[in-house]
């Protein structure tokens, strides 16, 4: 049985369906169950997130804002400060900012929503910017990683409001299309997804806060979105290289990157990641861009697929 294979059968256990992909190069092999393949659309989650952070780059790159702007001149609204620091896009994109995970209020009002099952459709901009209003940081911009989707969902409106587009329009034009990636967008159907086998969920509709889950796409898709990070001629090159060569330092083996996590193992190889969760699906996009090997894994079962995932990334990574 391959690494690949070995995967597979360990992702399949108590989920509904999965499609897994191992990217070596320019080639790559996939493998589905339960009738899924590289063409199903599955919830991506978090994985928005590098979008997110990838149409920055693009758009510093362009001289349309900058890494270090501040949050406040693109939102024209009231944004905290802390220590006299103000929060950057840098610091957004990085989980840097000190805000919190969840919009302030935001878990108490969820709970107490009748549709519940769809916690962020209530997240227009209006409810950002008030919730925003409200909120005192918890670490001083720039100093401690903290994970918040309400830093990357404002990160998107934030770019959204300056390109003077909604943030659909605006990731598509600067990354999306430019990678032909057809089977990616925040609208459109899925898979079914389910809460666990037999117990199906509802889709996830993330308002104003795209920018921090809202995309669904294909293995397909990804595929070609990870080759992108080490193809050095492509449209996409240069924005890749600042999100990868950004870095802040969570601990010795972790460090941030813009929209990315990465990792270092203890033989010294590095591992770039994202993992995402919605009411129903799960997914991990992992690469190595020196050794030019990568693994999505993406499941319509809301169970983490990273350990598998990242099994496999290693397995790859030994073999190059």
């Amino acid at each position: 049985m391959t690494d690949l294979d070995q995967a597979v059968a360990k992702l399949a256990r108590q989920r509904h369906g999965v499609v897994v992909a191992a990217i070596t190069g320019d080639s790559a092999e996939v493998r589905g169950t339960a009738g899924h393949d590289a063409s199903t659309r599955f919830e991506i989650g978090s994985v928005t997130k590098v979008f997110t952070a990838l149409t920055l780059a693009r758009l510093t790159l362009d001289g349309r804002v900058s890494l270090d702007e501040p949050l406040s001149d693109l939102l024209s609204a009231p944004v905290p400060t802390r220590d006299g620091t103000a929060i950057t896009l840098r610091h957004l994109a990085t989980h840097t900012s000190g805000l919190p995970r969840l919009p302030t209020g935001m878990l108490l009002g969820a709970l107490l929503r009748p549709n519940r099952t769809d916690p962020y459709a209530q997240c227009t901009e209006s409810y950002l910017l008030s919730a925003l209003s409200r909120t005192r940081l918890g670490a001083t911009p720039g100093r401690r990683f903290r994970y918040s989707n309400f830093g990357a969902g404002l990160l998107g409106l934030a770019l959204a409001r300056r390109a003077g587009v909604n943030y659909e329009t605006l990731v598509a034009d600067e990354v999306i299309t430019p990678l032909q990636l057809s089977g990616t967008s925040i609208g459109g159907t899925t898979t079914q997804g389910y809460r666990k086998p037999g117990k199906p969920a509802g889709p996830w509709h993330l308002a104003a806060l795209a920018g921090a889950g809202g995309l669904r796409s294909t293995a397909t898709d990804l595929i070609r979105f990870v080759r992108a990070h080490w193809d050095p001629t492509g449209l996409l090159a240069p924005a890749v290289a600042m999100a990868l060569d950004v870095e802040h330092r969570v601990n010795p083996f972790l460090t941030a990157r813009l929209g990315w996590m990465s990792r270092r193992l203890q033989g010294g190889q590095v591992q770039i990641f994202h993992n995402g969760g919605t009411g129903g699906f799960t997914s991990f996009v992992g690469f190595d861009p020196a050794k030019r090997v990568g693994v999505i894994a993406l499941s319509d079962t809301q169970r983490s697929v990273d350990t598998p995932a990242f099994a496999l990334l290693t397995a790859l990574q030994s073999n190059a």
